[in-house]
């Protein structure tokens, strides 16, 4: 449990410019106050993100979806009802609260209540809005504990809070309600299909859009070695392929899996809920070891598998 007098020096940092990383359910965040345009641009500066890839906002509850959204349809509203706090962003038409430096120059805002006692007690101690991606340099790996923070930014952060190690595991759903036709921007750690059945509707996954939002360039989550993907029944042969090339290859996968006695596999669980509560964990083993590729297992494509199966994509596409 994070130390009340710990909260109030966040809190305090917060409200004078600081950049704190902080636990949520997904990720650890490395946040700033959303109405500090110098404290925002820290966190882009710290992360080195272009300052054109929008910022998701978080803040203390459903009440404060007004203060930031100038139309709060009732879709939003009902899955804000239904999800939050929780895994789910919405992306709304913005008010003069949500500035250029957040929003990346559009006309929409990116909104959550996040799950974590930590991260609540910080939002509403300060009253207003965090601006928070995950607290890693932009495209590497996201970070589910505070040592992963620390390896990462180090002495780049004023504070790092220690909330353990994250219960979800990926980034919230992103769910863009600014038109009409609600859809999809970014699987996560809410299933679709449960967004579906609040809405009574079926909502498209678009990975393209017009609407830039979080974790949505084609290279993204990646480790240093490279990420090859396969369906369960291909693992064996793209290993003795890779090894056959010379490469030092581990696997990241479930039980069960034929493989050489001397592959190392870092266990990924078969059930899409277990395999994204560790993935990215399992990521950075397989970086501390040394491997050359990593061979990833990809789960079924349903419920939490079809966010941790984004991830691995974009962990596995050509890196600039």
């Amino acid at each position: 449990m994070i130390a009340p007098e710990s909260l109030e020096r966040a809190v305090e940092l917060l409200r004078h410019g600081g950049v704190v990383a902080l636990p949520t359910e997904t990720v650890y965040g490395l946040s700033a106050n959303a109405e500090d345009e110098l404290a925002v641009r820290r966190v882009f500066a710290i992360k080195g993100r272009p300052a054109t890839h929008p910022l998701i906002v978080h803040i203390p509850g459903v009440e404060h979806l007004g203060a930031w959204a100038r139309d709060v349809p009732e879709a939003a509203r009902k899955l804000a009802e239904a999800f939050w706090p929780g895994p789910l962003t919405l992306v709304l038409p913005r008010t003069a609260r949500a500035t250029d430096a957040v929003t990346g120059g559009q006309d929409t805002v990116a909104l959550r209540v996040p799950n974590h006692p930590v991260a609540l007690a910080v939002l509403q101690k300060l009253g207003g809005g965090l601006a928070a991606p995950s607290a890693n340099r932009f495209g590497k790996v996201s970070p589910t504990t505070a040592e992963h923070v620390r390896e990462d930014l180090g002495g780049d952060v004023d504070l790092i809070l220690d909330g353990g190690p994250c219960t979800v595991g990926v980034e919230s759903t992103i769910v863009d309600l600014s038109s009409d036709e609600p859809a999809i921007l970014r699987p996560g750690g809410l299933a679709a299909e449960d967004v579906e059945r609040v809405l009574g509707r079926k909502v498209p996954v678009r990975t393209t859009s017009k609407v830039r939002v979080s974790g949505s360039l084609e290279s993204h989550y990646a480790p240093r070695a490279g990420v090859v993907l396969a369906e369960p029944q291909q693992v064996l042969a793209r290993v003795q392929e890779l090894r056959g090339q010379g490469l030092r290859v581990g696997v990241l996968g479930p039980e069960g899996l034929a493989l050489p006695p001397d592959v190392p596999r870092f266990d990924v669980p078969d059930e899409p809920a277990g395999a994204a509560r560790v993935l990215y964990a399992r990521l950075r083993e397989a970086d501390a070891q040394g491997h050359d590729v990593l061979v990833a297992c990809l789960p079924a494509e349903s419920g939490l598998g079809i966010a941790v199966r984004d991830r691995l994509s974009r962990a596995a596409a050509p890196r600039g």
